[in-house]
């Protein structure tokens, strides 16, 4: 593995229906897997409440967001943190105009879901709208809608 830099403003964006996924980067070594993105996500209505096959980590910031996780909800302001073991259903939703954290996840498939789903599932409709494209990518990558998490 070679030493990676991301200046300020670079990555690749994968818009997606809860704010803009900006990759930063992807590390697979004989340790393991990680991968890193910046989310820059306006207050909307929050994405459907799931199930990832992957670990994450949500470190704010900017704004506040309440995270929601496996039934119990989170305040969190800048500087706060959030682990989410994988298999435990998850969402956010911002508190304000914006907010900005970065994401790190565990393994390689957090990045290949986002952009899949960016690709499948247009971020200008309702999530309700766009329900059966939603579930054909979750279904792709492993990924399970859970019920109303609050």
């Amino acid at each position: 593995m070679s030493t990676t830099y991301v200046r300020p403003h670079e990555g690749q964006h994968i818009p997606m229906i809860d704010g803009d996924h900006i990759a930063k980067a992807a590390v697979k070594d004989a340790q393991g897997a990680f991968e890193v993105f910046e989310v820059v996500a306006p207050a909307s209505p929050m994405a459907p409440p799931h199930v990832s096959p992957w670990s994450g980590v949500l470190y704010l910031l900017e704004g506040r967001v309440t995270v929601y996780v496996d039934g119990t909800t989170y305040d969190v302001e800048p500087g706060g943190m959030v682990v989410c073991p994988a298999g435990t259903p998850i969402t956010f939703e911002v508190v304000g105009d914006s907010a900005r954290f970065l994401a790190i996840t565990s393994g390689d498939g957090a990045g290949k879901f986002f952009a899949d789903f960016s690709a499948s599932v247009p971020t200008d409709l309702p999530a309700a709208d766009s329900l059966a494209a939603i579930l054909s990518v979750t279904e792709r990558h492993g990924v399970a809608l859970a019920g109303p998490s609050h």
